[in-house]
């Protein structure tokens, strides 16, 4: 018995020594290569694209996957990258990153800060920025990538590395999808993806059991009147009136409508009506924003603004083809994360990282179309985490002051880079071994 037990030890011991051998490898592969994806990072910091507009940045991300040995396949799904890479016999994992960046004029006083301007899809001209951090987020799948590939004697299997277009409109994963995505290439076990946080400090991985970040539907709802003079509403049916008592009623959605335990927002962002002060117009019209973790509370919501929109147009006398019209200009179903997955890469991030600091944080109201490769025929489990990228001192110096952080979409948003890059690189390659070496 007391044999068996210095076994049981002295193979316990082997294990932790392999583990610690395993992690110690990964952060040298980083850093021997570290410059240069310190310089790839502020190069495309530098020359942002905006949605569809990816041209350059796809090139780039191509390059970087060929060089590597993937097998490489461009302008898939719009300005989409899919890179193959093939270890022998094993599972199959995909790492996604996004490439776009957003329409505004960056303040964050870089020397590599952007000074590009460019024209969007909808033809206006407008200055550039990676505020949302997908340069940070193609330079952690660069160096993934990189490192995995140096390190292919520790896993088996196929790497399918994937850069998509237009996240920040919500289409690019989808396209990628119609466009044959699970059929043209090997379907994955498993997709991973990094979002970096504006509120979390460098060093930290953050997680969310379920359902991480919301879905999101854009609204329009047009309301008619019968227009007419200002001095002589009487002779009216004003819409404007109409919908501001919409406006309210939608107030009403989520505080009586939805479950308390189920978070939800209803936003109207804008009202357009009406030329004049002394002109009651013929038609208002809302734009929304609805947010929700559940698809049938979205559609709830979705029902109840149809619902009170007609009735406040028939409370005013309106006929029945003078009803509201609303529209779904898009939807983005909420990113539910996998259990047994995510329980998987917090195993693994605590391997590189304390574990105190693989840290639980809150779902976000905010949207990711990362969701839609978890919804596919195919069923894939999917898991998406957040990366710390605050530096400790601003971090806590704001939080000394009681100020808000720069957020993701600010001017003013940086990641630290250097130390967001090693962590997310070294945490998401032990991920991506520990998965390909899970038995069956």
């Amino acid at each position: 018995m007391r044999y068996l037990f210095v076994i049981l030890l002295f193979s316990l011991a082997c294990v932790i020594v392999v583990a610690q051998d395993v992690k110690n490898q990964i952060n040298d592969e980083i850093h021997n290569s570290f410059q240069k994806y310190i310089s790839l990072y502020q190069h495309l910091h530098e020359n942002p694209e905006l949605s569809f507009k990816e041209f350059e940045t796809s090139k780039r991300i191509a390059s970087e996957l060929q060089k590597t040995g993937f097998d490489v396949t461009t302008n898939f799904g719009g300005n989409g990258v899919v890179g193959v890479f093939k270890n022998g016999s094993g599972p199959v994992i995909m790492m996604r990153t996004d490439m776009d960046a957003l329409p505004i004029e960056e303040k964050t006083g870089l020397p590599f800060a952007s000074n590009k301007k460019m024209f969007g899809i909808e033809g206006v001209e407008s200055p550039v920025m990676h505020a949302c951090g997908h340069d940070m987020h193609m330079t952690v799948f660069i160096a993934t990538a990189n490192t995995l590939v140096s390190l292919k004697d520790h896993w088996k299997g196929t790497l399918v590395f994937i850069a998509q277009q237009a996240e920040e409109y919500s289409g690019g994963a989808q396209k990628m999808i119609d466009e044959g995505l699970f059929k043209n290439f090997p379907v994955p076990d498993y997709i991973l993806a990094y979002h970096v946080s504006a509120e979390l400090p460098v060093g930290t991985i953050g997680y969310t059991k379920g359902s991480t970040f919301a879905g999101v539907s854009s609204v329009n709802v047009k309301f008619f009147g019968v227009g007419g003079h200002g001095a002589l509403p009487h002779t009216t049916i004003d819409p404007v009136v109409i919908s501001a008592k919409a406006i309210l009623d939608y107030q009403t959605i989520v505080s009586r409508e939805i479950s308390p335990l189920q978070p939800a927002v209803v936003t109207v962002g804008s009202i357009h009506g009406g030329t004049k002060n002394n002109i009651i117009p013929d038609e208002v019209l809302l734009k929304l924003t609805l947010r929700a973790f559940d698809d049938d509370v979205m559609a709830k919501i979705i029902e109840s603004i149809r619902k009170k929109s007609e009735s406040a147009a028939a409370s005013a006398g309106l006929p029945a083809e003078l009803m509201p019209v609303v529209d779904i200009l898009n939807q983005t179903p909420p990113v539910v994360n996998d259990d047994y997955l995510l329980e998987k890469c917090i195993r693994s991030f605590k391997k590189i990282i304390d574990a105190e600091s693989v840290i639980e944080v809150l779902p976000a109201t905010v949207s990711e179309d990362f969701a839609y490769y978890g919804r596919s025929e195919e069923k894939i489990p999917i898991c998406l985490t957040w990366l710390g990228s605050v530096s400790t001192e601003k971090y806590n110096t704001y939080k000394m002051q009681k100020k808000e952080l720069p957020a993701l979409h600010s001017p003013y948003y940086q990641p630290d880079a250097e130390p967001t890059l090693r962590i997310g690189a070294s945490a998401m390659v032990q991920a991506i071994i520990d998965l390909m070496n899970e038995k069956p």
